[in-house]
């Protein structure tokens, strides 16, 4: 479990985080939506330790996150996973190597441990023909899905995603959203998503953060999308065609 109190960051004098609180629940999918310039990614960042707030906690399971000195941090970040938006592979490693970077980095294993733990991954995400290949010889859903084998090998308890069906089409987005689903439960990984993409939000979203202007807007499921009154809510979620539609048949029921 991952808590925000009070959240609040600035640059050069403008407020981006107004002071968000939430609890982001383990084995469960934590979605953060919001328009553009929202503060939605400046939020992760900051939950991850790449900014600081200005004010604010982050708790990790009881043990506060802010004002951590580098080395105590560290400690709790070998426990986070990050999957960029790009995928941030190597281009110059296969992806064998690419997976196994943390485990060099933050490990002591041997190299049959690191190798036994590189294989585990790769074929959790169902891409054991994949080792030596490198990632410009794969598709973009095939990198998504190293880029993840190499945000689990370090076995977190944390998953962060940024727009991870960035430049996918309909049925790989599909396939990256039930990955993400099942490693969630399967591991009880408090897992974390930025992200734009409506149809992630209706197929796995469990709990969702609308962010609005730096502020925690609206909370709830995605059951409750369908009946919040909530302008700012309403705007961004039903700006499509299809959502009116769906929203107009759930409220007919």
């Amino acid at each position: 479990m991952i808590e925000v109190k009070d959240l609040k960051k600035s640059f050069d004098g403008r407020e981006i985080l107004k002071g968000i609180s939430f609890v982001f629940e383990p084995g469960k999918i934590n979605l953060v939506i919001g328009q553009s310039g929202s503060g939605k990614s400046v939020l992760i960042k900051n939950l991850v330790g790449l900014l600081d707030p200005d004010e604010g906690q982050i708790i990790y399971d009881g043990r506060e996150f802010t004002g951590l000195k580098f080395k105590q941090k560290k400690e709790i970040r070998k426990e986070i996973g990050m999957v960029f938006q790009g995928g941030a592979l190597f281009d110059s490693e296969t992806c064998a190597n690419n997976v196994r970077f943390p485990l060099e980095m933050f490990t002591k294993m041997s190299d049959a441990e690191k190798q036994k733990r590189v294989d585990f991954c790769l074929n959790r995400v169902n891409l054991d023909h994949a080792h030596d290949l490198y990632p410009g010889e794969i598709s973009g859903g095939m990198q998504k899905r190293v880029a993840i084998a190499r945000a689990i090998a370090l076995n977190p308890k944390y998953l962060f995603f940024d727009e991870p069906n960035s430049g996918l089409d309909p049925k790989t987005s599909l396939v990256i959203d039930n990955l993400i689903k099942e490693i969630t439960v399967e591991y009880n990984i408090t897992t974390i998503i930025n992200t734009h993409d409506m149809n992630s939000v209706m197929e796995i979203g469990d709990k969702i953060m609308f962010v609005f202007e730096g502020n925690n807007w609206w909370s709830g499921t995605k059951n409750d999308l369908f009946y919040a009154d909530n302008q700012e809510l309403n705007d961004f979620v039903f700006a499509s065609d299809l959502f009116k539609k769906v929203r107009e048949v759930v409220n007919a029921k």
